[in-house]
């Protein structure tokens, strides 16, 4: 069975939308030929502390009056208070709570998928210990969000994000310690070349526990629009396609500098780039 081309399955997203209201997001996306959305938990749009089950579903409504689903709930979550490898314990059991939040959210967006981060341990306490509190509690909110019904994703952040999970082994490592089958990785781009990986290596070391991509240009760092950037889309895109890659990816244009101001031109250029590889 063939996959289909990677732009096909290309998810749109409000990233870089933070400006403008939800439905301005929808309405791009739909006419820029996106069929699922990776929805950014952030507010105005979508602050889990706040977000009320009733109007998650009508988030989940407004998508579809435009022929979208939301595929993907991403809290956001790189930044406290939320980190759920925290040393301190009142912080790490509120970001613990917020993704079960986060979960029953999702299931009511029509999202079957949650994504995670793996937060980070102080820089003066050994690693080992902020690694168990990660594995415990990525641990715990991928099984509530399987009794949901949800599949989790993890993405490995890059260095200056986090201290525990930045490679495609670090991934690898915490996937087979917690063990759970509902738990598969995001691949960034971005966050692979950072820490000297490659696309063939996540697959090599993940295979198909690779489970969504966040597909993006940088140098190498950043979250920039295709052609912005110095990393090689044309090998990427082959890279995917060479692993049997079948999931949904996002163009996660991040939601400050110039791209807020006006998101669509920088998310219509890279699909045309991204079509073009």
């Amino acid at each position: 069975m063939s996959v289909p081309p990677l732009i096909d399955r290309v998810t749109g997203s409000n990233f870089s939308y933070q400006h403008h209201a939800l439905e301005s997001c929808f309405d791009d996306l739909a006419a820029l030929g996106r069929t699922d959305v990776e929805l950014w938990g952030v507010a105005p749009h979508a602050h889990v502390p706040w977000m009320t089950d009733a109007e998650a579903r009508g988030i989940r409504r407004s998508a579809a009056a435009r022929g979208l689903s939301v595929a993907c709930f991403t809290p956001e979550q790189v930044a406290y208070p939320v980190n759920v490898a925290s040393p301190d314990a009142r912080l790490r059991a509120a970001s613990v709570a917020m993704f079960r939040r986060a979960a029953e959210l999702a299931a009511e967006l029509g999202a079957g998928m949650l994504f995670l981060t793996a937060g980070r341990g102080g820089e003066d306490e050994p690693r080992s210990a902020a690694w168990t509190r990660a594995v415990d509690a990525v641990g715990e909110i991928a099984a509530y969000a399987g009794r949901l019904g949800l599949t989790c994703v993890l993405e490995p952040l890059q260095r200056v994000e986090s201290n525990l999970v930045t490679t495609a082994a670090d991934a690898q490592r915490m996937l087979d310690e917690i063990a759970a089958p509902n738990l598969g990785v995001a691949l960034d781009t971005v966050a692979a070349y950072a820490a000297g990986d490659t696309v063939d290596a996540y697959f090599a070391a993940l295979g198909d526990r690779v489970r969504h991509v966040h597909l993006i240009d940088g140098t190498p760092t950043g979250h920039l629009a295709w052609g912005d950037g110095i990393l090689p889309l044309s090998e990427i895109v082959s890279a995917f396609a060479r692993n049997g890659y079948a999931g949904l990816a996002t163009v996660e244009l991040f939601g400050d500098g110039t791209y807020a101001l006006d998101p669509r031109p920088a998310l219509e250029r890279s699909l045309a780039a991204i079509a073009a590889a």
